[in-house]
């Protein structure tokens, strides 16, 4: 999608601090993090809302997400990763991971 923020990180056309990409996903911290290491984990193919999105890659996008929880556990000492699918900030399904830390 040619206006899609997320589309144009994608393709390479906005820079992002990327945390994980392989062929079908792109990780990278957000730009608003609500706590240290808080990242956006985005299909690298454009779906507007998270029913939009096949089941097939749904599910593996929660797979790639619990391995950035515990990457992001294992890098930056936090007790436990929320996740969150929120789905208004950008036309682009994606899922935030917001790492919570011992107060």
């Amino acid at each position: 999608m040619d206006n899609c923020i997320f589309c144009k990180i994608v393709k390479g056309e906005l820079p992002s601090t990327k945390i994980y990409e392989d062929e079908k996903f792109l990780a990278f911290l957000t730009i608003e993090p609500e706590t240290e290491g808080h990242t956006l984990l985005i299909p690298k193919e454009h779906y507007v809302w998270m029913q939009d999105t096949p089941d097939e890659l749904l599910g593996e996008a929660f797979v790639v997400a619990k391995k950035l929880m515990q990457k992001l556990i294992d890098e930056k000492k936090c007790e436990f990763v929320k996740i969150k699918v929120i789905g208004k900030d950008v036309p682009h399904f994606h899922i935030h991971l917001v790492p919570e830390y011992s107060k």
